[in-house]
Protein backbone atom coordinates (compact mmCIF):
# COMPACT_ATOMS: atom_id res chain seq x y z
CA UNK A 1 0.00 0.00 0.00
CA UNK A 2 1.27 3.47 -0.89
CA UNK A 3 0.89 4.91 2.62
CA UNK A 4 3.22 2.27 4.09
CA UNK A 5 5.97 2.54 1.48
CA UNK A 6 9.43 3.80 2.25
CA UNK A 7 10.70 6.40 -0.20
CA UNK A 8 13.20 9.22 -0.04
CA UNK A 9 12.17 11.33 -3.02
CA UNK A 10 9.17 12.01 -5.22
CA UNK A 11 9.66 12.99 -8.86
CA UNK A 12 6.86 14.37 -11.04
CA UNK A 13 7.13 13.93 -14.80
CA UNK A 14 6.26 17.42 -16.05
CA UNK A 15 3.63 17.67 -18.74
CA UNK A 16 1.63 14.65 -19.83
CA UNK A 17 2.62 11.01 -20.27
CA UNK A 18 0.94 8.30 -22.33
CA UNK A 19 -0.48 6.17 -19.51
CA UNK A 20 -0.84 3.16 -21.78
CA UNK A 21 2.77 2.57 -20.76
CA UNK A 22 3.22 0.03 -18.04
CA UNK A 23 6.13 -0.74 -15.71
CA UNK A 24 8.78 -1.33 -18.37
CA UNK A 25 7.84 1.72 -20.45
CA UNK A 26 7.77 4.04 -17.44
CA UNK A 27 11.08 2.62 -16.13
CA UNK A 28 12.66 3.42 -19.52
CA UNK A 29 11.43 7.03 -19.24
CA UNK A 30 12.95 7.29 -15.75
CA UNK A 31 16.27 5.81 -16.88
CA UNK A 32 16.74 7.37 -20.31
CA UNK A 33 14.79 10.64 -20.24
CA UNK A 34 15.23 11.64 -16.60
CA UNK A 35 18.66 10.00 -16.21
CA UNK A 36 17.57 8.64 -12.82
CA UNK A 37 17.67 5.15 -11.35
CA UNK A 38 14.21 3.51 -11.38
CA UNK A 39 15.47 1.11 -8.65
CA UNK A 40 16.12 3.98 -6.21
CA UNK A 41 13.89 4.45 -3.14
CA UNK A 42 11.80 7.05 -4.98
CA UNK A 43 8.32 7.51 -6.36
CA UNK A 44 8.07 8.46 -10.04
CA UNK A 45 4.71 10.05 -10.76
CA UNK A 46 3.18 10.43 -14.24
CA UNK A 47 -0.03 12.18 -15.29
CA UNK A 48 -2.19 11.97 -18.42
CA UNK A 49 -3.10 14.88 -20.71
CA UNK A 50 -6.53 15.46 -19.11
CA UNK A 51 -4.88 15.56 -15.67
CA UNK A 52 -7.41 13.15 -14.18
CA UNK A 53 -5.23 10.02 -13.99
CA UNK A 54 -1.88 9.22 -12.34
CA UNK A 55 0.53 6.31 -12.45
CA UNK A 56 3.21 5.95 -9.80
CA UNK A 57 6.22 3.70 -10.31
CA UNK A 58 8.02 2.45 -7.20
CA UNK A 59 10.70 -0.20 -6.65
CA UNK A 60 10.48 -2.22 -3.43
CA UNK A 61 12.88 -5.01 -2.43
CA UNK A 62 12.51 -7.39 -5.38
CA UNK A 63 9.94 -5.88 -7.71
CA UNK A 64 8.12 -2.83 -8.98
CA UNK A 65 4.83 -1.46 -7.73
CA UNK A 66 2.64 0.39 -10.23
CA UNK A 67 -0.07 2.47 -8.60
CA UNK A 68 -2.93 3.92 -10.64
CA UNK A 69 -5.34 6.65 -9.58
CA UNK A 70 -8.32 7.94 -11.54
CA UNK A 71 -10.34 10.92 -10.39
CA UNK A 72 -14.06 10.69 -10.97
CA UNK A 73 -14.37 14.47 -10.76
CA UNK A 74 -11.77 17.24 -10.99
CA UNK A 75 -8.14 17.32 -12.04
CA UNK A 76 -4.70 17.22 -10.50
CA UNK A 77 -2.71 20.46 -10.17
CA UNK A 78 0.19 19.41 -12.39
CA UNK A 79 3.40 21.34 -13.22
CA UNK A 80 3.65 22.76 -16.73
CA UNK A 81 5.63 21.04 -19.43
CA UNK A 82 7.93 24.00 -20.15
CA UNK A 83 10.78 21.99 -18.67
CA UNK A 84 11.21 18.28 -19.45
CA UNK A 85 13.27 17.52 -16.32
CA UNK A 86 11.31 15.84 -13.52
CA UNK A 87 10.22 18.02 -10.62
CA UNK A 88 11.48 16.85 -7.24
CA UNK A 89 8.84 17.45 -4.55
CA UNK A 90 8.58 16.61 -0.87
CA UNK A 91 6.37 13.81 0.50
CA UNK A 92 4.20 16.58 2.00
CA UNK A 93 3.71 18.20 -1.41
CA UNK A 94 2.92 14.77 -2.85
CA UNK A 95 0.14 14.35 -0.27
CA UNK A 96 -1.24 17.76 -1.25
CA UNK A 97 -1.20 16.74 -4.91
CA UNK A 98 -3.14 13.54 -4.19
CA UNK A 99 -5.63 15.54 -2.11
CA UNK A 100 -6.34 17.83 -5.06
CA UNK A 101 -4.32 20.79 -3.84
CA UNK A 102 -1.53 22.74 -5.47
CA UNK A 103 1.98 21.66 -4.48
CA UNK A 104 2.70 25.34 -3.75
CA UNK A 105 0.59 25.89 -0.63
CA UNK A 106 1.15 29.43 0.58
CA UNK A 107 -1.22 29.02 3.55
CA UNK A 108 0.24 25.84 5.02
CA UNK A 109 2.33 25.93 8.17
CA UNK A 110 6.04 25.75 7.52
CA UNK A 111 7.50 22.30 8.12
CA UNK A 112 9.45 22.18 11.38
CA UNK A 113 12.24 19.70 11.99
CA UNK A 114 13.41 18.99 15.51
CA UNK A 115 17.01 19.74 16.35
CA UNK A 116 18.90 17.48 18.69
CA UNK A 117 20.96 19.41 21.18
CA UNK A 118 23.81 17.52 22.77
Amino acid sequence: MLTNTQFQRVYLARGSTDLRKSIDGLAVIVKECFELDPFSPSLFVFCNRKRDKLKILHWENNGFWLYYRRLEKGTFHWPSENDKTPKNISPRQFRWLLDGLSIEQKQAHQEVKARIIL
